[in-house]
């Protein structure tokens, strides 16, 4: 079966170019052999013809037109012969193994050899000749010789097929990973800036709100102080955190990363914003060993602790508020309770992402969280955040 396609522009010139030359020879009486049974000399051209037309077929009928091609060049052999048609022929043969099926591709290389085998065979046993033998070489060279090459031809293209292939997954999975990495460096860099600037911003918008609905010089005067101490810290953070973004800025350093032994003063900060709202903070730690720890670790712990504070002062009632480092084995303990309940005056909006946050900074290491509501010591209520980050042995942050 074939289909009714234009054939291509090589094609057609090929099938013009063999008709010409096989014309040519005729017109100049070069033929191939002589004392044939159709003696006429214009008879060979009605295989020429038949050859040529098919050569338009090479590519989208290849195995339809090497079958016909194979029954004009028996049919020439009746004539005086034409070397058009034989070079043609051989075309026909190399293109039903190049643009055919795989399965003729595997085929006809075989056919044509055993085809050769059995002429050279049978012409010497008929002759009785050696000069027999140059009938089984022209037969190789006609049918199993360009089937070969077509076979190389073939194997090569598919290997270039494939690597282009090849080339264009890899292109794509490296797209991919290039996205995969870009999301997961925006991710993180919303989690910082939030980490960073989120407590800050909640001190501002609670001393804000007091500075406004209480009528009282001192209480205004002291929001004011806090608000603006919180103001000049958030923006010395978005500051470092702008010029660690900033290409090619080779005056901006970056700022080193938060510790715990940063600890102290966070939670001092977090007691100073915290006064007006009735909270009131504290710092524990029962380590027993308190070397440094892998940079991750600790930055993770820091930002924990920094998130935590800032949720305890958005929306705790008024009592203590506790950060309690320990280390057990090979696993650091960060714990933040804070009182349950309602309370009175000015609270700053939440939306959520803080955990989100720190959900994620656990599990990037491998550790466990857990926050919720549970009850302390003497049936009170407290809102409790717990994370297990691990430890490596021999790690040093610095």
């Amino acid at each position: 079966m074939f289909t009714l396609s234009r054939p291509h522009r090589h094609d057609v010139l090929l099938a013009v170019l063999g008709l010409a030359g096989g014309v040519l020879l005729w017109l100049l009486g070069l033929h191939l052999q002589s004392d044939r049974a159709f003696m006429a000399p214009w008879v060979c051209l009605v295989p020429l013809a038949v050859v040529s037309g098919l050569e338009l077929l090479r590519r989208t009928a290849p195995q339809t037109a090497l079958v016909i091609g194979t029954f004009a060049l028996v049919a020439d052999q009746f004539t005086v012969g034409n070397l058009a048609t034989v070079l043609m022929f051989t075309d026909l043969v190399y293109a039903a193994v190049l643009y055919g099926t795989p399965s003729a591709a595997r085929r006809i290389p075989v056919t044509t050899f055993l085809i050769m085998v059995a002429v050279t065979v049978g012409f010497l046993a008929w002759f009785r000749n050696p000069q027999a033998l140059l009938i089984g070489v022209v037969t190789g060279m006609i049918s199993f010789g360009p089937a070969l090459t077509a076979v190389s031809v073939r194997n090569h293209r598919d290997a270039a097929t494939t690597a282009r292939l090849h080339a264009e997954q890899t292109a794509l999975l490296a797209e991919m990973d290039r996205t995969q990495a870009v999301t997961a460096e925006r991710t993180r860099m919303a989690r910082e800036l939030h980490d960073m600037v989120a407590n800050h911003l909640s001190a501002i918008a609670i001393h804000s709100t007091a500075a406004l609905s209480i009528d009282d010089p001192e209480t205004s005067r002291q929001a004011l102080g806090v608000i603006r101490e919180n103001s000049v810290d958030g923006l010395a953070e978005m500051r470092r955190l702008i010029g660690l973004l900033r290409t090619g800025d080779t005056a901006a350093q970056p700022a080193p990363s938060p510790t715990l032994a940063s600890l102290d003063a966070l939670v001092e900060q977090a007691r100073t914003n915290a006064a007006s709202s009735g909270l009131s903070c504290a710092f524990e730690d029962t380590r027993e060993e308190r070397g440094p720890l892998a940079a991750p670790v600790e930055l993770a712990a820091y930002r924990i602790v920094q998130e935590s504070l800032t949720n305890a002062l958005k929306h705790a009632a008024p009592g203590p508020v506790t950060v309690r480092l320990g280390q057990s084995g090979q696993s650091l303990t960060v714990e933040v309770s804070s009182a349950l309940g309602e309370r009175r005056g000015p609270r700053a909006p939440g939306s959520g992402a803080g955990l989100v946050g720190m959900r994620e900074r656990v599990a990037l290491l491998g550790g466990t969280i857990d926050a919720g509501p549970s009850t302390a010591v003497g049936g009170r209520g407290i809102w409790r955040v717990r994370a297990e980050l691990p430890v490596e042995e021999g790690v040093s942050g610095r």
